[in-house]
């Protein structure tokens, strides 16, 4: 299975809270909510549909989980709502039990375990196994190289700090372009695969 990630980000980098105000205040963080008037639903929308229609699976950390598993299963009736509810659902946490798995079709990953059964996944047959959000997972898996395409959403705002999914340890990882959309808001889907330098 192919690591397919999708963030929404800003352009200094930032990928916390682009959904509502109370999403993930952690660092005194006030601009939840902050992607809300550059969504284009043709452009960015379509890219989304386009992402969950080649997932498999979808995989998550604990907060995104939650978050999600706290939204998608009450929209029920939607055409995508439908897609995320019933697809196969993977969540890394270390606080988790299996009791508190509500959200359908959803199994855990232990923390401790998180990358050697996530590279397992990658090894398996199939489709993509796609992440949003997710910011400390995604920074484990760039630092891994364990991400096949790195699909950013990137908004024309400075949110001047917050999380990030960037590695900071020094190495450097070339990426390939494989492609870029502009929305009429001004977003830019660009679409990144990991390049051999040279």
């Amino acid at each position: 299975m192919r690591i397919v990630i999708t963030e929404f980000i800003s352009l200094d980098g930032v990928v916390q809270a682009p959904g509502g105000p109370q999403e993930d205040t952690d660092g005194g963080f006030a601009h939840g909510g902050w992607s809300h008037p550059y969504f284009d639903e043709e452009v960015l929308g379509g890219a989304f549909d386009a992402g969950l229609g080649r997932a498999e699976a979808l995989l998550f950390g604990r907060r995104t989980w939650q978050t999600m598993a706290g939204a998608w299963p009450e929209r029920a009736g939607d055409p995508f709502a439908d897609r995320m509810n019933s697809l196969k659902k993977y969540v890394v946490s270390s606080t988790l039990g299996e009791a508190d798995l509500t959200w359908n079709n959803t199994a855990l990953i232990p923390g401790d375990q998180a990358v050697a059964r996530i590279r397992e996944l990658r090894e398996a047959e199939g489709g993509d196994l796609a992440m949003m959000g997710s910011p400390t997972l995604v920074r484990t898996l760039l630092s891994e190289g364990l991400v096949d395409e790195l699909q950013l959403i990137v908004m024309p705002v400075l949110l001047g700090g917050g999380k990030t999914i960037f590695p900071d340890d020094g190495g450097k990882r070339p990426m390939e372009l494989v492609s870029t959309t502009t929305a009429k808001t001004g977003a830019q889907v660009c679409v990144y695969r990991p390049a051999t330098e040279g």
